[in-house]
């Protein structure tokens, strides 16, 4: 059978490289992406090989449009040529146009229906949908999919992804003080929350409760580098390239994120956590109740919390990292469900 998977985010990249690995054995697989900065070398990471084909549209919604329409011509002159089976992604807008206008079967994946845009997009066009079992069908059928074609997986897209081994061309941090590791929030997607005050306020409380902390902020944008630069200059470490997420987890106390994928991987690895939940979600919500990470949209509370985790007890820390184990045993491998939602699909 031919595949083609379309991956437009790192935690796609990752995600999907899982089932890579055990598809590549039995199936020719084309795989594309889009040039963007997140993911344009992130193969260095991992071992899926990637066909940039468009690029991304940037926070403008006339951008997007045109960014989108350009790429879904040339992924269509491009899948016409590979002539696949099955499309498999998570919920590409373009990839679910192409796929339906040249009649392919689409498999789509997504933990994010607060993602309006792509999931209208999207979901009225695919076959099926595979979804973490904490998320509620309904919170997917509005958007105009079927619940007979959801299916259900028990885990967390996270689980899957932190299990992959740390590559070795990973950052490296070198430094006698504890390592608060912060993680800027999403501001150019469709969903994303363009309030970056909020971000600058919490920043600047962490940076005057823990004046002997190390602090690296992670970047996404340039604009974001510049901004942080001019406004922090030496009291934080800014981090503008593309890393390997896990191994700056793994060298960390704590970690501070906006609630996304990077949250989740630090909670199930164990990371005292922190959420400043700038797109709360279901998933954040279910790693907050099994107290896997705090979440406040107070940058007063997000300090304080900082300030009581980095100061935890080894013992303390080693209950956290146990808690994390036990939930993460509990989660399931989807890629048996995949194989037999792919067996049910492609007839």
């Amino acid at each position: 059978m031919k595949i083609w998977i379309d991956v437009l985010t790192p935690k796609q990249y990752h995600f999907f490289g899982h089932f890579f690995n055990k598809l590549k054995h039995k199936h020719k697989i084309l795989v594309t992406s889009r040039n963007y900065n997140q993911v344009k070398n992130i193969t260095k990471f991992g071992k899926m090989p990637l066909k940039l084909v468009g690029k991304h549209g940037g926070a403008k919604k006339s951008d997007k449009l045109k960014a989108s329409n350009n790429r879904t011509k040339l992924l269509m002159e491009k899948i016409q040529k590979f002539s696949p089976d099955l499309v498999i992604s998570f919920c590409s807008p373009e990839a679910s146009r192409v796929a339906f206008g040249l009649g392919i079967k689409h498999i789509a994946f997504s933990d994010s229906p607060h993602a309006n845009a792509v999931m209208k997009l999207s979901l009225p066009l695919v076959q099926k949908l595979m979804t973490p079992w904490i998320i509620p069908k309904k919170e997917f059928t509005k958007f105009g999919i079927s619940e007979k074609n959801i299916i259900h997986y028990r885990a967390i897209d996270a689980s899957i992804i932190v299990k992959r081994l740390v590559s070795n061309n990973s950052t490296k941090i070198s430094h006698n003080k504890k390592i608060i590791l912060i993680r800027i929030e999403e501001t150019e997607a469709a969903y994303a929350s363009k309030n970056k005050n909020k971000f600058i306020i919490i920043l600047k409380n962490i940076i005057k409760k823990c004046p002997n902390a190390r602090i690296i902020v992670l970047s996404r944008y340039k604009w974001q580098n510049d901004f942080l630069k001019q406004n922090f200059g030496n009291k934080i470490k800014i981090i503008k390239n593309l890393v390997d997420g896990k191994s700056l987890l793994l060298q960390s106390d704590i970690f501070v994120g906006s609630g996304g994928t990077m949250t989740a991987e630090s909670a199930l690895l164990g990371i005292p956590t922190i959420s400043y939940s700038a797109i709360p979600n279901i998933v954040e919500n279910f790693l907050a109740k099994k107290k896997l990470l705090i979440k406040s949209t107070k940058p007063e509370i997000i300090a304080k919390s900082t300030v009581r985790l980095l100061n935890l007890s080894d013992i303390e820390r080693k209950k956290i990292r146990n808690r994390a184990k036990k939930i993460q045993n509990l989660m399931e491998d989807p890629y048996s469900k995949l194989i037999l939602t792919i067996k049910s699909t492609v007839k």
